[in-house]
């Protein structure tokens, strides 16, 4: 007998399940479809709205000739999106995750925390400005939570804790996570501008996040600064976020907070004309945080094209002949060391390292700077990460001694002794003066200052005097004894006003932040010295010692003027300014005279020939003019030896103009224990070929200005 396995009660039971699911299911779709599907899809739908500045592009810095020296170059940020960041559950994995992504493909990342990367933590010594202020807002921000003035491990600790960073992190891993957090939660303590991960990220970083489908990371599209030449560092200077202090004063020109200005430099100087005007968009995106459109409401100005003065293509020859140099004068010193040394003559004590060096070359007839070198130089392309370990690399490679170092011009101060005292009647082109060697005037008060030929003979019982000379024969032979003879009829107060006239201890109208130096005088002696004015001050001024000091570029310029017969120029920097699209000329620059020094021809012409003498007179100074003999240009010049003090090797100082009937161009060579002027002035000669070999170029330059007519 068979059996009915399948019930119809079971079937009817498993039919009421059935219905009863499916109506369950039913009634949910209804719910999510027609009841609340209005509220679900404008959820799903959602677009949100975002109003930001759009920065404008920066303008291009160009040479003379219309040689692009710094411009944009399009890159990509990676900016975290906080909101995003912080909803998922471990946000302190996933920075570890980003920075150790950044540090594989050799990127680098923002971290503002000022403490060393691995234990023992402390903070870093080259704390920049901005770092010190975020870092004082922040214990300021914490208030009570953290002790007053904590070590860098109290502070670590404290963030190991806030920011909840697991124990099982080392704690170089722990001080990467605390970096970022930091440096994001410190800008609400202070108004900078919004934290950015990672600037200029490489494409390969970029894809690696996209891939992994990183959260919280933005890309963002931005324009960094090219530089088209790895010279003329000091000079072009460099850009970077602003700090508390600029954007107070930027603010009221209606910078954005993030703006991007100019910290030295030629992009200092020039700033509001690089800057351009930002505009404002407004971008709509789904609840993806994708873009679906953009809206311009107002477009962006780009900022304008600064054409300098400069000409690259010498500025590069200027640099490249200064190191060399430099590398020929240490190896010598190094030599002369060894040899003293051996010989049991050498004081170990005494500082004869050279420690830095400038040229400049300015053109003649209107004052324009040609080429401004300061040695050692650095690559301004990676200023910002190198910042700090550029303010301890030795002889300080960010000082720009071409514009801010002061030196005593020595000997080359005193053609302007001699106009001076042409112009004022003192003495006449016959005026002749007998070298004693020693000058006793003020014997009886105990001075008695010796010319430089005095104690010239290696027999140290034998002393030598120029004999009688008058002023053409005195600039040649630089004497002493002549000059300490005028010098003391001329005073010091008009020795001072001649030489701001020539543009020394006066600025040079530079746009570039620059050093006035110091022409010595009464008034400020005590300040620069710590002693009270004497007459042996005004001696020693009137061979360009005592206090004075002045910078590479004023002594070019004042090589300059004399060449001009008086007539000094300013050293604007600055050749033109164009529109960004290059169609209007806003500045074209036009010479103009600072100051004239007024005398009569005859005495510009004896000057002019003591000078010219100084390095063609085989009788006198026969390794002068071997090295000016073969020269395709004329040239005259005047040497310096700047004493420093006992035990430490004296300056060296060049000047120089050419050519000699019709000067063009003036170059000034200062090197810091360069030992005495004659020494440096192969340098000089190597720069004039360059000029003159540059200046006979055909086919490889636009004409002047080219590119702006």
């Amino acid at each position: 007998m068979s059996r009915n396995l399948i019930k119809p009660g079971r079937i009817a039971a498993m039919a009421v399940i059935l219905v009863v699911i499916l109506s369950i299911f039913l009634v949910r779709l209804y719910n999510l479809q027609i009841v609340e599907g209005e509220k679900y899809y404008s959820q799903a739908s959602a677009i949100s709205e975002t109003q930001r500045a759009v920065t404008a592009a920066r303008g291009n810095i160009l040479d003379r000739y219309g040689r692009v020296l710094v411009s944009n170059k399009e890159c990509y940020n990676l900016k975290i999106d906080v909101t995003k960041l912080f909803a998922n559950s471990d946000p302190n994995a996933i920075i570890l995750q980003l920075v150790k992504m950044v540090q594989s493909y050799g990127d680098s990342y923002t971290d503002d925390l000022p403490i060393s990367m691995e234990p023992p933590f402390t903070y870093n010594e080259n704390m920049t400005e901005i770092q010190r202020t975020m870092l004082q807002a922040y214990f300021k921000d914490k208030g009570k939570a953290l002790p007053e003035n904590p070590t860098a491990v109290e502070l670590l600790s404290y963030m190991r804790t806030r920011y909840d960073i697991d124990n099982s992190y080392t704690s170089e891993e722990m001080r990467m996570i605390a970096g970022v957090r930091y440096s994001i939660n410190v800008r609400y303590a202070v108004n900078t501008a919004d934290y950015m991960f990672v600037e200029d990220a490489s494409m390969e970083l970029i894809s690696s996040i996209m891939e992994n489908k990183l959260s919280g990371i933005e890309v963002e599209r931005a324009f960094t600064r090219d530089y088209g030449t790895p010279y003329a560092a000091h000079l072009l200077g460099y850009v970077g976020l602003m700090t508390q202090e600029e954007f107070e004063r930027y603010s009221l020109l209606d910078y954005a907070n993030d703006a991007v200005v100019g910290k030295d430099g030629i992009e200092y100087a020039f700033e509001t004309d690089l800057h351009g005007k930002d505009g404002e968009v407004i971008e709509y995106r789904n609840a993806a945080g994708t873009i679906l459109s953009t809206v311009y409401l107002e477009d962006p100005e780009p900022g304008h094209h600064i054409y300098l003065t400069i000409d690259i293509a010498l500025q590069e020859q200027v640099e490249k002949i200064m190191a060399h140099g430099i590398d020929i004068m240490r190896t010598d010193r190094s030599q002369l060391r060894a040899e003293r040394t051996a010989a049991g003559e050498y004081d170990p004590e005494t500082k004869d390292e050279i420690t830095g060096a400038a040229i400049v070359v300015v053109n003649v007839k209107t004052g324009e700077p040609l080429a401004i070198a300061s040695w050692p130089t650095f690559d301004v392309s990676t200023i910002i990460e190198k910042y700090a370990e550029l303010l301890e690399t030795p002889n300080a490679p960010l000082f720009n001694r071409a514009l801010m170092g002061a030196y005593a011009p020595g000997s080359t101060f005193k053609p302007c002794v001699a106009m001076a005292c042409l112009t004022e009647g003192i003495i006449n082109t016959e005026f002749k003066v007998k070298c004693e060697g020693v000058f006793t005037r003020y014997a009886a008060e105990g001075y008695a200052p010796e010319c430089w030929i005095w104690r010239a003979s290696s027999n140290p019982n034998e002393h030598w005097t120029h004999g009688e000379d008058n002023v053409v024969l005195a600039l040649r032979d630089s004497c002493n004894y002549f000059f300490y003879t005028i010098s003391h009829e001329l005073g010091i107060d008009e020795m001072g006003n001649y030489a701001h006239a020539f543009g020394l201890g006066v600025p040079t109208g530079i746009e570039l932040v620059e050093t006035y130096g110091n022409m010595s005088n009464a008034a400020n002696h005590a300040d620069y010295t710590g002693t009270t004015w004497r007459i042996g001050d005004t001696l020693q001024a009137g061979i360009g010692q005592s206090d004075s000091i002045f910078s590479p570029l004023q002594i070019a310029e004042y090589c300059a003027t004399v060449a001009n017969s008086g007539y000094r120029h300013s050293a604007s920097i600055l050749k033109a300014i164009r529109s960004y699209d290059y169609s209007q000329v806003l500045y074209e620059r036009e010479s103009e005279v600072l100051s004239i020094v007024q005398s009569d021809e005859w005495n510009w012409d004896a000057v002019h020939e003591g000078m010219h003498l100084v390095l063609h007179d085989w009788s006198v100074n026969s390794a002068n003019a071997e090295w000016w003999a073969d020269c395709a240009w004329d040239v005259a010049g005047k040497t310096g030896t700047a004493q420093k003090g006992e035990k430490i090797t004296n300056d060296g100082i060049f000047m120089c103009y050419a050519p000699f009937d019709d000067p063009e161009v003036a170059i000034a060579v200062v090197v810091e224990r360069g030992g005495s002027g004659a020494s440096t002035q192969f340098m000089a000669r190597q720069v004039m070929d360059a000029y003159i070999n540059i200046k006979s170029y055909s086919d490889t330059s636009e004409p002047e200005m080219g590119l702006l007519k």
